[in-house]
This record gives C-alpha cells, sequence and structure tokens, in this order.
C-alpha cells in the first residue's frame, strides 16, 4: 500500500498532524485540508486519492456536505470522523455512502486498519467479473449491470451485493454481514443494513427479488 494518497480533511491542525503521522507510519502518501471547499478542490484537482478521511464539523462546508458533492461523481472509500455519536448521525452517514463511521476520540492505530482493511477489499478482488441469474458483477470496474442495465449503486451498495453473490445460498446474519462489509464490530441499531438492503431491492427492480429475507437473522441471496 506504499504510496497510496489519502485526503484527511479536519479543521483542527493537531488532529490532521496525528492521523498523518500514523498514516505516514505504514507508507500512506497523506494531503491535508483544513476545510470543505479545499477538500472539494484537491479531491477533484488530483485524480489520484485513494480514500477520504473526513471530518464532520467543518468550517464552509461541513462534512456531510463534502461527501453528497464527492458521491455526485465518485465512489472513492469515505471515512467520517465526528464528535457527534448519535444513532440519527450514524445513519445519515451511511445514507450518504459513507463507509466507515467513527467518533472522536478514537485511536489512530484502529484509524489506521481499517483504512488498510478498505483498500484491500477495493483493490483485492481487481479484474473479477462474475456473473449470475442476469446480474454481472464487474469488480474491477466496480460497476453492476442487471439484464445489460447499468445500476448507480454507491460503493458500500455495490460492496454488499458482492458479499451476497459470493455467499450464494447461505443464511447470513445481520452481524455477520457488518463485520464483513463495514469490516468492525457493530454494536449499533440493525436497521443500518437494512437501509441499505432495502435500497438495493429498489435500484435492481425485479432482481432484488433475489435478496431474501431471514426473519429475525438477516439475509440470503438467491436466484
Amino acid at each position: 500500500m506504499d504510496d497510496m494518497k489519502i485526503l484527511v480533511v479536519d479543521d483542527e491542525q493537531r488532529m490532521r498532524k496525528l492521523v498523518k503521522d500514523f498514516l505516514a507510519k505504514d507508507g500512506f502518501n497523506v494531503v491535508e485540508a483544513a476545510d470543505g471547499e479545499a477538500a472539494i478542490d484537491i479531491f477533484f484537482a488530483d485524480k489520484n486519492i485513494e480514500l477520504i478521511i473526513l471530518d464532520v464539523m467543518m468550517p464552509k462546508m461541513d462534512g456531510w456536505e463534502v461527501c453528497r458533492e464527492i458521491r455526485k461523481y465518485s465512489k472513492v472509500p469515505i471515512i467520517m470522523l465526528t464528535a457527534k455519536s448519535s444513532e440519527k448521525d450514524e445513519l445519515l452517514g451511511f445514507e450518504l455512502g459513507v463507509d466507515e463511521y467513527i467518533s472522536k476520540p478514537f485511536s489512530p492505530k484502529i484509524l489506521v486498519a481499517r483504512v488498510q482493511a478498505i483498500l484491500r477489499r477495493t483493490g483485492a478482488n481487481d479484474g473479477e467479473v462474475i456473473e449470475i441469474g442476469g446480474i454481472r458483477l464487474d469488480k474491477s470496474a466496480h460497476e453492476v449491470y442487471v439484464d445489460e442495465n447499468k445500476l448507480e449503486l454507491s460503493y458500500k451498495e455495490f460492496e454488499l451485493l458482492s458479499y451476497f453473490v459470493e455467499n450464494k445460498g447461505i443464511a447470513l446474519s445481520r452481524e455477520k454481514i457488518l463485520n464483513n462489509v463495514w469490516n468492525y464490530d457493530y454494536y449499533g441499531d440493525a436497521r443500518t443494513i437494512d437501509t441499505h438492503v432495502k435500497k438495493l431491492r429498489n435500484k435492481m427492480g425485479e432482481k432484488g427479488n433475489c435478496i431474501k429475507t431471514i426473519w429475525g437473522m438477516g439475509y440470503k441471496f438467491e436466484v
């Protein structure tokens, strides 16, 4: 993962330096932005940014606004940092396509581990194309086609569908899905995954029926 470029966005210089120092120890190339507007300018000027670590509370543009703008054009992984820890805020983050949600204060080592895990997932499956029941999932291009029609999925929706397809016919608990797709132990409300499944089903149309609900447990993908 040497030289992979990460954009760290936080209005606190001390926080940016802390995150940058820990990432640099692992060989990451870190660029910084002190507010939302600067983050937008840097991201669209630099096509090599692999991941964004984004604070919520910032001047000029807050993290939610930055996330909304970037998601119009890119599925780059986003880790959101926030001093808030309410369920409402967390669900909003996932609705906007946030990939990880970390509350302050946090362990820098855990943050780096999550960065590494996300980048491994996005890079480990390059070149793999899966076709099943009229669904074509191209992991290299991060694209999904249903009956030759391209779907516009968020990064997390794509990861969720990939996990379902790769485990077709297997009953998956919400806990297992969260731990594998979100890659960390999640102790909040199960509505996080239910919200993503609902949106994914809607985008897939009739093929959304392939995602079966197992009441009281989770989901299973069947063609």
